[in-house]
């Protein structure tokens, strides 16, 4: 009777630490789950895109002089600050300017679009005459899910359907982010917003 007393407790023991492990297993599973960035969804049928970033968005300290709500984008670091105020700014992880392509100054987001449609400038046509005239917006599109137009320039700060290049200095003078950073950005900043590049 002992001796069957004690198997009972054994087992016992072992199916309460599969309970536990099982608990631990899903809720470590959750807090995976809510660390992920999340889908971008499309509202123009482009369907979902999901794109992580090799460098996570994090708050950072910040002593800088502008203001909370500039947009500052360090092209030799290959990164982009969003100022927030009380010495802290939010950062993200960009591609830049290939070289012979950087550029610097002071400028201010003209325009907002989500799902941007594509045409090449004649510039870069000259380049790259194989490049279509037009592109409709979507997951294919090379602006991705959402772009900030920066006024008096060719230039955007848009999201990118190739990830891999975040952290690189690859555009033609574009600004690039992942979908999802871009989209987090989109959101927080409006039309008219000030846009600091850093070059050099």
């Amino acid at each position: 009777m002992r001796r069957t007393l004690q198997i009972m407790a054994v087992l016992a023991a072992g199916i309460s630490s599969l309970a536990v492990s099982s608990s631990a297993a899903r809720a470590e599973s959750i807090f995976d789950f809510l660390l992920k960035p999340s889908p971008v969804a499309s509202s123009t049928n482009a369907g979902v895109v999901a794109s992580v970033s090799p460098i996570p968005r994090e708050i950072v300290d910040y002593d800088g002089k502008e203001k909370p709500g500039t947009i500052i984008v360090n092209s030799p670091e290959r990164r982009l600050y969003l100022v927030l105020g009380d010495g802290k700014a939010l950062r993200y992880g960009v591609g830049v300017g290939r070289p012979g392509f950087e550029w610097g100054g002071v400028k201010t987001i003209s325009r907002k679009q989500e799902w941007p449609a594509w045409t090449p400038p004649s510039q870069m046509l000259k380049r790259r005459p194989d490049l279509p005239r037009f592109m409709a917006g979507g997951i294919k599109n090379p602006l991705g899910a959402r772009a900030m137009y920066l006024g008096g320039t060719l230039y955007r700060i848009h999201g990118s359907n190739e990830p891999q290049t975040i952290g690189q200095a690859v555009s033609s003078g574009c600004i690039r982010m992942t979908n999802d950073d871009v989209t987090d950005l989109y959101e927080r900043v409006k039309v008219g917003t000030r846009v600091v590049i850093i070059h050099g």
